[in-house]
């Protein structure tokens, strides 16, 4: 599996065996990252990530009927340099996390937490919607190092994503190891008129000054002309829309999130039938809104189209830019 931009570490299952499970972890390449080598029957993976210092950083999953033995979980937990995070799909219940009762692998996980000293981040958020009950549980855990713990916010994320899972968003308080897209000049969009009045450099800048103090000080003036009469670009990460994304799938996104957020609220079968059909129609308007602006990218292509501008509209039409960020989880400070 690739994306690009990120290195991905994962860990499959056999078909065979187990229909379902295997774990993934994409960690961005703007980040120096390494695998930790796991000796472990279980589905787990784990990376250390250099943001202001090293974290391990693990993903598990444990199915549901499966049988673990707590030794297995120790080893595992044994094996991360710490600090660490450990994130998970666990399928556990305990009160702990707010479950209304405690089954053997929830007392399982208490075991986990406690023999470890590890600090539990999950709160009274559920994180599973469970369909066919229209139930809402917390199975998807994240733990970490007690150092590591006055440094982390937890929240869980209110979309789903066409998921049964909601994402879990682990950030830094002060939203450490991020890094924004360094603002630029509209240099074509400059007042110069403006520019030239403001940006006045006189002799007392440079006359009797150290080389430092004299740099600084024009420095200075030329910057502050420049913010003042040259427009600049935002330091967010820029969107990444494709091309065929339009307002009626904007709109259309939008209802289905209203009746997402109605039946969460409210879990009758009324709402959960009107989410459906908000969910429905905005698939039948993104695929109507793909089919027609591939037809109109078709026929605008000619003879005289070279092949890189070509290929520039296929990729964009797919997601694929040149400088990637996965797009989904709109956070500005979470762990990637």
């Amino acid at each position: 599996m690739q994306v690009r931009g990120y290195n991905c570490v994962r860990r499959d299952v056999d078909g065979e065996t187990s229909p379902t499970g295997g774990v993934c972890l994409f960690t961005s390449n703007l980040y120096p990252s390494t695998v930790v080598t796991m000796h472990t029957s279980l589905q787990a993976v784990a990376v250390r990530i250099h943001l202001r210092s090293l974290v391990t950083v693990c993903c598990v999953y444990l199915p549901p009927n499966d049988v673990v033995p707590q030794v297995d979980l120790n080893q595992l937990v044994s094996q991360l340099p710490a600090p660490f995070i450990l994130l998970g799909d666990f399928n556990g219940h305990s009160s702990l996390w707010g479950h209304d009762d405690t089954n053997s692998r929830g007392r399982q996980i208490e075991q986990l937490i406690s023999d470890h000293c590890l600090c539990l981040l999950n709160n009274d958020e559920k994180t599973y919607f469970h369909a066919p009950t229209r139930t809402f549980h917390s199975l998807d855990l994240a733990m970490c190092s007690p150092t590591l713990l006055p440094m982390l916010n937890f929240e869980v994320a209110n979309d789903l994503h066409n998921s049964d899972h909601f994402p879990l968003l682990v950030s830094h308080v002060n939203g450490a190891g991020t890094r924004f897209r360094p603002p630029t000049y509209h240099f074509h969009r400059a007042d110069w008129d403006k520019f030239t009045r403001l940006a006045i450099i006189t002799g007392t800048m440079v006359q009797n000054r150290a080389v430092d103090e004299a740099v600084f000080n024009v420095t200075e003036a030329i910057q502050n002309a420049a913010d003042a009469a040259i427009p600049r670009t935002s330091n967010s990460p820029r969107k990444l829309c494709k091309p065929w994304w339009n307002a009626s799938c904007q709109q259309a996104k939008k209802e289905q999130k209203r009746a997402w957020g109605i039946f969460r609220r409210y879990p009758t079968t009324d709402n959960l039938i009107a989410f459906k059909r908000a969910k429905a129609l905005a698939r039948r308007i993104r695929r109507q809104c793909q089919r027609e602006s591939w037809i109109q990218y078709v026929s605008s292509i000619t003879s005289s189209t070279i092949s890189q501008q070509l290929w520039r509209k296929v990729k964009a039409a797919n997601g694929l830019y040149r400088e990637f960020n996965i797009p989904i989880l709109e956070t500005s400070t979470a762990f990637r």
